[in-house]
């Protein structure tokens, strides 16, 4: 995962919604994207911390980066 990412082109806040709710709206989302632009993901259901990385890696998509800012979980996903 790189430290210098792009600004997300998009951004879904799945705050107060638990798994698998976050992935499930995550995956919808990507498949809106055109190749090479990004997701930011919101959620501060703390079993995301796995599941969104690995739903997005199994989906083809590339985690470029998570970060956590007090209880959200923030993560930039490419198409």
């Amino acid at each position: 995962m790189n430290s210098t990412i792009q600004a997300p082109d998009f951004q879904i806040d799945t705050s107060g919604e638990h798994c698998p709710y976050p992935v499930i709206a995550m995956l919808e989302a990507m498949q809106e994207l055109q190749t090479g632009q990004v997701l930011e993901v919101l959620s501060d259901c703390s079993q995301t911390y796995h599941n969104v990385p690995a739903s997005a890696a199994q989906a083809g998509y590339r985690v470029l980066k998570i970060a956590q800012e007090g209880s959200t979980l923030r993560y930039w996903i490419q198409r």
